[in-house]
Protein backbone atom coordinates (compact mmCIF):
# COMPACT_ATOMS: atom_id res chain seq x y z
CA UNK A 1 0.00 0.00 0.00
CA UNK A 2 1.44 3.70 -1.24
CA UNK A 3 2.22 5.64 1.45
CA UNK A 4 0.26 8.98 2.11
CA UNK A 5 0.22 12.06 -0.26
CA UNK A 6 0.32 15.43 0.69
CA UNK A 7 -2.35 17.46 -1.17
CA UNK A 8 -1.66 19.44 -4.34
CA UNK A 9 -2.40 22.45 -2.47
CA UNK A 10 0.65 21.94 0.04
CA UNK A 11 3.26 24.18 -0.88
CA UNK A 12 6.36 22.43 -0.33
CA UNK A 13 7.69 22.59 -4.22
CA UNK A 14 6.94 24.82 -6.69
CA UNK A 15 4.17 23.52 -9.58
CA UNK A 16 6.03 21.70 -12.39
CA UNK A 17 3.28 22.86 -14.65
CA UNK A 18 2.49 26.33 -16.30
CA UNK A 19 -0.88 27.32 -13.63
CA UNK A 20 -3.58 28.52 -15.26
CA UNK A 21 -3.69 32.83 -15.33
CA UNK A 22 -6.86 33.76 -14.27
CA UNK A 23 -7.25 37.96 -14.07
CA UNK A 24 -6.90 39.25 -11.07
CA UNK A 25 -5.85 35.89 -9.56
CA UNK A 26 -1.95 37.35 -8.72
CA UNK A 27 -3.60 39.87 -6.70
CA UNK A 28 -6.02 38.20 -4.59
CA UNK A 29 -3.27 35.33 -4.14
CA UNK A 30 -1.07 38.35 -2.97
CA UNK A 31 -3.79 38.94 -0.27
CA UNK A 32 -3.88 35.91 0.73
CA UNK A 33 -1.21 35.14 1.49
CA UNK A 34 -0.84 38.01 3.36
CA UNK A 35 -4.09 38.03 5.35
CA UNK A 36 -2.68 34.36 6.28
CA UNK A 37 0.21 35.62 7.67
CA UNK A 38 -1.73 37.99 9.70
CA UNK A 39 -4.20 35.83 10.82
CA UNK A 40 -1.77 33.76 12.47
CA UNK A 41 -0.03 36.35 13.92
CA UNK A 42 -3.30 37.53 15.60
CA UNK A 43 -3.92 33.22 16.84
CA UNK A 44 -0.34 33.92 18.32
CA UNK A 45 -1.11 36.72 20.25
CA UNK A 46 -4.23 35.91 21.42
CA UNK A 47 -2.64 32.27 22.34
CA UNK A 48 0.15 34.37 24.96
CA UNK A 49 -3.17 35.66 26.54
CA UNK A 50 -3.67 32.40 28.05
CA UNK A 51 -2.43 30.67 30.96
CA UNK A 52 0.62 28.35 30.54
CA UNK A 53 1.14 30.64 27.07
CA UNK A 54 1.95 33.98 28.57
CA UNK A 55 6.02 33.15 29.20
CA UNK A 56 6.10 31.82 25.84
CA UNK A 57 4.99 35.12 23.96
CA UNK A 58 2.67 36.19 21.01
CA UNK A 59 5.83 35.92 18.51
CA UNK A 60 6.93 32.37 19.64
CA UNK A 61 2.97 31.11 20.01
CA UNK A 62 2.81 32.64 16.38
CA UNK A 63 5.81 30.94 15.28
CA UNK A 64 4.86 27.48 16.83
CA UNK A 65 1.21 27.90 15.18
CA UNK A 66 2.70 28.36 11.70
CA UNK A 67 5.42 25.59 12.04
CA UNK A 68 2.59 23.11 13.09
CA UNK A 69 0.20 24.18 10.17
CA UNK A 70 3.04 24.20 7.64
CA UNK A 71 4.04 20.34 8.77
CA UNK A 72 0.29 19.36 8.93
CA UNK A 73 -1.64 20.76 5.97
CA UNK A 74 1.06 23.57 4.56
CA UNK A 75 -0.91 26.16 2.54
CA UNK A 76 -2.17 26.81 -0.83
CA UNK A 77 0.61 27.71 -3.65
CA UNK A 78 -1.58 30.75 -4.71
CA UNK A 79 -0.58 32.48 -1.19
CA UNK A 80 3.16 31.91 -1.39
CA UNK A 81 3.66 35.80 -3.08
CA UNK A 82 1.79 37.46 -0.22
CA UNK A 83 3.37 35.08 2.28
CA UNK A 84 7.09 35.56 1.17
CA UNK A 85 6.34 39.54 0.86
CA UNK A 86 4.96 39.64 4.44
CA UNK A 87 8.61 37.56 5.76
CA UNK A 88 10.66 39.85 3.84
CA UNK A 89 10.05 43.50 2.99
CA UNK A 90 7.46 43.31 6.01
CA UNK A 91 10.21 42.02 8.12
CA UNK A 92 12.64 44.89 6.77
CA UNK A 93 9.72 47.31 7.51
CA UNK A 94 9.74 45.88 11.34
CA UNK A 95 13.03 46.74 11.55
CA UNK A 96 13.13 50.25 10.35
CA UNK A 97 9.84 50.69 12.84
CA UNK A 98 11.55 49.29 15.35
CA UNK A 99 14.53 52.43 15.62
CA UNK A 100 11.64 54.03 17.64
CA UNK A 101 11.79 52.56 20.81
CA UNK A 102 15.82 53.14 20.55
CA UNK A 103 16.17 56.97 22.67
CA UNK A 104 19.61 58.14 21.92
CA UNK A 105 19.99 60.92 24.18
CA UNK A 106 19.38 58.58 27.21
CA UNK A 107 21.63 55.67 26.13
CA UNK A 108 24.70 58.14 25.44
CA UNK A 109 24.24 60.43 28.08
CA UNK A 110 23.33 57.83 30.76
CA UNK A 111 24.35 54.44 29.15
CA UNK A 112 27.69 55.14 28.04
CA UNK A 113 28.97 52.68 30.86
CA UNK A 114 26.44 50.15 29.59
CA UNK A 115 27.11 50.42 26.46
CA UNK A 116 30.80 49.11 26.82
CA UNK A 117 29.55 46.62 28.64
CA UNK A 118 27.09 45.44 26.37
CA UNK A 119 29.62 45.67 23.93
CA UNK A 120 31.68 43.00 25.78
CA UNK A 121 28.48 41.36 26.00
CA UNK A 122 28.12 40.80 22.24
CA UNK A 123 31.63 40.26 22.03
CA UNK A 124 31.49 37.03 24.09
CA UNK A 125 27.99 36.12 23.15
CA UNK A 126 29.44 35.23 19.21
CA UNK A 127 32.95 34.42 20.15
CA UNK A 128 31.66 31.60 21.85
CA UNK A 129 29.02 30.81 20.08
CA UNK A 130 31.59 30.40 16.79
CA UNK A 131 34.17 28.45 19.29
CA UNK A 132 31.52 26.18 20.40
CA UNK A 133 29.81 26.01 17.06
CA UNK A 134 32.99 24.80 15.33
CA UNK A 135 33.93 22.35 18.45
CA UNK A 136 30.80 20.72 17.64
CA UNK A 137 30.39 21.16 14.24
CA UNK A 138 27.27 22.83 13.87
CA UNK A 139 25.61 24.30 10.82
CA UNK A 140 27.51 27.79 10.69
CA UNK A 141 24.29 29.97 9.52
CA UNK A 142 22.26 28.92 12.33
CA UNK A 143 25.05 29.27 14.75
CA UNK A 144 26.16 32.98 14.21
CA UNK A 145 22.05 33.86 14.29
CA UNK A 146 21.89 32.59 17.41
CA UNK A 147 24.73 34.40 18.75
CA UNK A 148 23.63 37.21 17.39
CA UNK A 149 20.22 36.54 18.73
CA UNK A 150 21.87 36.01 22.40
CA UNK A 151 24.34 39.13 22.15
CA UNK A 152 22.70 41.83 21.34
CA UNK A 153 18.86 42.04 20.84
CA UNK A 154 17.19 38.36 19.96
CA UNK A 155 14.39 38.37 17.08
CA UNK A 156 15.39 41.75 15.73
CA UNK A 157 19.12 41.14 15.81
CA UNK A 158 18.74 37.87 14.36
CA UNK A 159 15.89 39.73 11.75
CA UNK A 160 18.68 42.27 10.47
CA UNK A 161 21.56 40.21 10.44
CA UNK A 162 20.13 37.77 8.92
CA UNK A 163 19.90 39.09 5.21
CA UNK A 164 23.49 40.21 5.43
CA UNK A 165 24.53 36.86 6.09
CA UNK A 166 22.19 35.20 3.37
CA UNK A 167 20.69 32.86 5.84
CA UNK A 168 17.79 30.94 5.11
CA UNK A 169 14.37 31.51 5.74
CA UNK A 170 14.00 28.59 7.84
CA UNK A 171 17.27 29.30 9.99
CA UNK A 172 15.96 32.62 10.50
CA UNK A 173 12.24 31.48 12.03
CA UNK A 174 14.24 28.11 13.91
CA UNK A 175 16.67 31.08 15.21
CA UNK A 176 13.89 33.21 16.21
CA UNK A 177 12.19 31.08 18.20
CA UNK A 178 14.74 29.59 19.78
CA UNK A 179 16.11 32.51 21.34
CA UNK A 180 12.64 33.54 22.29
CA UNK A 181 12.19 30.08 24.36
CA UNK A 182 15.62 30.07 25.73
CA UNK A 183 15.40 33.70 26.96
CA UNK A 184 11.99 33.15 28.23
CA UNK A 185 13.54 30.34 30.26
CA UNK A 186 16.75 32.29 31.56
CA UNK A 187 14.48 35.19 32.49
CA UNK A 188 12.10 33.09 34.62
CA UNK A 189 15.39 31.98 35.92
CA UNK A 190 16.52 34.69 37.27
CA UNK A 191 13.31 35.56 38.85
CA UNK A 192 13.76 32.59 40.76
CA UNK A 193 17.22 33.29 41.93
CA UNK A 194 17.35 36.96 42.99
CA UNK A 195 16.38 36.83 46.38
CA UNK A 196 19.38 34.41 46.72
CA UNK A 197 21.75 36.92 45.11
CA UNK A 198 23.66 40.01 47.26
CA UNK A 199 22.93 42.44 44.58
CA UNK A 200 20.54 45.87 44.41
CA UNK A 201 17.87 46.50 42.50
CA UNK A 202 20.07 48.36 40.18
CA UNK A 203 22.76 46.03 40.02
CA UNK A 204 20.15 43.37 39.03
CA UNK A 205 18.57 45.59 36.77
CA UNK A 206 21.84 46.17 34.79
CA UNK A 207 22.21 42.09 35.31
CA UNK A 208 19.03 41.79 33.76
CA UNK A 209 19.70 44.03 30.55
CA UNK A 210 23.32 43.16 29.88
CA UNK A 211 22.93 39.33 29.86
CA UNK A 212 19.02 38.39 28.71
CA UNK A 213 18.11 38.33 25.19
CA UNK A 214 14.72 40.19 23.80
CA UNK A 215 13.58 43.18 25.74
CA UNK A 216 10.17 41.36 27.11
CA UNK A 217 12.53 38.99 28.65
CA UNK A 218 14.50 42.13 30.25
CA UNK A 219 11.55 43.67 31.42
CA UNK A 220 9.75 40.04 32.78
CA UNK A 221 12.74 39.48 34.68
CA UNK A 222 13.42 43.08 36.23
CA UNK A 223 10.02 44.15 37.15
CA UNK A 224 9.99 41.81 40.29
CA UNK A 225 13.14 44.38 41.38
CA UNK A 226 10.65 47.21 41.24
CA UNK A 227 10.81 50.85 39.14
CA UNK A 228 14.39 51.48 39.55
CA UNK A 229 15.38 47.57 38.21
CA UNK A 230 13.63 48.19 35.38
CA UNK A 231 14.68 51.44 34.33
CA UNK A 232 18.55 50.47 34.68
CA UNK A 233 17.60 47.11 32.64
CA UNK A 234 15.80 49.03 30.17
CA UNK A 235 18.88 51.26 29.56
CA UNK A 236 21.48 48.23 29.43
CA UNK A 237 19.11 46.56 26.94
CA UNK A 238 18.86 49.82 24.63
CA UNK A 239 22.19 50.11 24.85
CA UNK A 240 22.67 47.08 23.55
CA UNK A 241 20.42 47.55 20.81
CA UNK A 242 22.11 50.27 19.45
CA UNK A 243 25.42 47.83 18.99
CA UNK A 244 22.98 46.35 16.43
CA UNK A 245 23.76 49.12 13.92
CA UNK A 246 27.49 49.70 14.01
CA UNK A 247 27.66 45.22 14.25
CA UNK A 248 25.72 45.08 10.96
CA UNK A 249 27.59 47.39 9.01
CA UNK A 250 31.11 45.67 10.05
CA UNK A 251 29.36 42.14 8.98
CA UNK A 252 28.34 43.63 6.26
CA UNK A 253 31.93 45.22 5.41
CA UNK A 254 33.58 41.80 6.66
CA UNK A 255 31.06 39.74 4.05
CA UNK A 256 31.80 41.99 1.27
CA UNK A 257 35.58 41.44 1.70
CA UNK A 258 35.31 37.33 1.96
CA UNK A 259 33.16 37.66 -1.38
CA UNK A 260 35.80 40.31 -2.96
CA UNK A 261 38.51 37.63 -2.42
CA UNK A 262 36.70 34.50 -3.51
CA UNK A 263 35.73 36.49 -6.73
CA UNK A 264 39.42 37.26 -7.23
CA UNK A 265 40.89 34.26 -6.45
CA UNK A 266 40.71 32.09 -9.52
CA UNK A 267 42.34 34.55 -11.59
CA UNK A 268 45.04 35.82 -8.94
CA UNK A 269 46.03 31.67 -8.70
CA UNK A 270 45.71 30.47 -12.54
CA UNK A 271 45.75 33.71 -13.87
CA UNK A 272 42.86 35.61 -16.54
CA UNK A 273 40.69 33.04 -18.57
CA UNK A 274 42.01 33.53 -22.40
CA UNK A 275 39.08 34.68 -24.30
CA UNK A 276 38.17 32.18 -27.28
CA UNK A 277 35.39 32.22 -29.59
CA UNK A 278 33.60 29.09 -27.25
CA UNK A 279 33.89 31.94 -24.44
CA UNK A 280 32.68 34.68 -26.12
CA UNK A 281 29.71 33.06 -27.33
CA UNK A 282 28.76 31.54 -24.13
CA UNK A 283 29.80 34.60 -22.42
CA UNK A 284 28.93 37.79 -25.07
CA UNK A 285 28.52 40.78 -22.58
CA UNK A 286 31.08 39.39 -19.82
CA UNK A 287 28.14 38.73 -17.34
CA UNK A 288 31.18 36.11 -15.38
CA UNK A 289 33.00 38.68 -15.04
CA UNK A 290 30.75 41.57 -13.93
CA UNK A 291 28.60 38.94 -12.12
CA UNK A 292 32.19 38.25 -10.60
CA UNK A 293 33.04 42.19 -9.87
CA UNK A 294 30.30 43.13 -8.05
CA UNK A 295 29.51 43.06 -4.58
CA UNK A 296 27.26 39.91 -4.10
CA UNK A 297 25.38 41.21 -0.30
CA UNK A 298 23.42 43.93 -0.89
CA UNK A 299 23.36 47.15 1.07
CA UNK A 300 20.73 46.55 4.52
CA UNK A 301 19.01 50.00 3.35
CA UNK A 302 16.60 48.92 6.06
CA UNK A 303 19.02 50.11 8.54
CA UNK A 304 19.71 53.18 7.31
CA UNK A 305 15.90 53.67 8.17
CA UNK A 306 15.99 52.16 11.74
CA UNK A 307 18.82 55.05 12.72
CA UNK A 308 16.21 57.44 11.00
CA UNK A 309 13.53 56.36 13.32
CA UNK A 310 15.73 55.97 16.12
CA UNK A 311 16.62 60.18 15.87
CA UNK A 312 12.78 60.99 15.04
CA UNK A 313 11.85 58.88 18.33
CA UNK A 314 15.17 60.81 20.07
CA UNK A 315 13.69 64.60 18.82
CA UNK A 316 10.45 64.06 20.39
CA UNK A 317 8.46 64.89 18.08
CA UNK A 318 6.09 62.08 18.29
CA UNK A 319 3.15 62.04 20.84
CA UNK A 320 3.52 59.73 23.58
CA UNK A 321 -0.10 57.82 21.62
CA UNK A 322 2.05 58.02 18.52
CA UNK A 323 4.84 55.82 19.50
CA UNK A 324 2.90 53.55 21.47
CA UNK A 325 0.68 52.95 18.01
CA UNK A 326 4.09 52.70 15.91
CA UNK A 327 5.23 50.29 18.63
CA UNK A 328 2.78 47.96 18.62
CA UNK A 329 2.56 48.08 14.88
CA UNK A 330 6.23 46.77 15.27
CA UNK A 331 5.82 44.06 17.31
CA UNK A 332 2.71 43.23 15.42
CA UNK A 333 4.34 43.21 11.50
CA UNK A 334 7.42 41.40 13.05
CA UNK A 335 4.93 38.90 14.91
CA UNK A 336 3.61 38.47 11.20
CA UNK A 337 6.88 38.15 9.33
CA UNK A 338 8.11 35.63 11.99
CA UNK A 339 5.05 33.86 10.38
CA UNK A 340 5.96 33.72 7.27
CA UNK A 341 9.53 32.32 7.91
CA UNK A 342 7.40 29.72 10.20
CA UNK A 343 5.96 28.46 6.99
CA UNK A 344 9.27 27.43 5.15
CA UNK A 345 10.42 25.62 8.32
CA UNK A 346 10.40 21.73 7.65
CA UNK A 347 10.78 19.69 11.43
CA UNK A 348 12.60 16.60 9.56
CA UNK A 349 15.37 19.02 8.89
CA UNK A 350 15.02 20.71 12.71
CA UNK A 351 16.27 17.72 14.34
CA UNK A 352 19.28 16.98 12.06
CA UNK A 353 20.71 20.62 12.24
CA UNK A 354 19.47 22.69 14.79
CA UNK A 355 20.85 20.78 18.40
CA UNK A 356 24.23 21.45 18.06
CA UNK A 357 23.93 25.28 17.05
CA UNK A 358 21.25 25.08 20.41
CA UNK A 359 24.22 23.78 22.52
CA UNK A 360 26.17 26.45 21.17
CA UNK A 361 23.68 29.04 22.22
CA UNK A 362 22.94 27.77 25.80
CA UNK A 363 26.79 27.92 26.48
CA UNK A 364 26.94 31.56 25.10
CA UNK A 365 24.15 32.33 27.34
CA UNK A 366 25.67 31.02 30.18
CA UNK A 367 28.51 32.46 29.48
CA UNK A 368 26.86 35.78 28.61
CA UNK A 369 25.13 35.62 32.09
CA UNK A 370 27.95 34.83 34.27
CA UNK A 371 30.19 37.34 32.73
CA UNK A 372 27.44 40.17 33.04
CA UNK A 373 26.80 39.21 36.44
CA UNK A 374 30.39 39.74 37.33
CA UNK A 375 30.24 42.72 35.67
CA UNK A 376 27.93 44.25 37.52
CA UNK A 377 28.91 42.79 41.17
CA UNK A 378 32.53 43.29 41.15
CA UNK A 379 33.90 45.75 38.14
Amino acid sequence: MEGHTRPSWHATEKPTHAPVRVPGAAALGMAGGMAWTFAFAAAGIALAHLPGFARMGGMVCAILLAIAARQVVGYPERLRPGIQLVSQRGLRLAIVLYGLRLNLPTVLHQGLPLVAKGAVTIAIALSISALVGRWLGADRSLTWLLGVGTGVCGAAAVAAISPILGAAAEDTAIAVGMVALIGTVFSMAYTLVRPWLDLSAVAYGAWSGLSLHEIAHVAAAAAPAGSQAMAVALLAKLGRVLLLVPLSFAWLWWRRRQEAKRSAAPEAKDGPVPETEETSRSDPKGARGAALSSARVSFPWFLVGFVAMSVLGSLGWLGAPAVQAVEQASSDLLTAAMVGLGMNVHLRAIGQKALRPLLAMLAASLAVSLASLVSVRWI
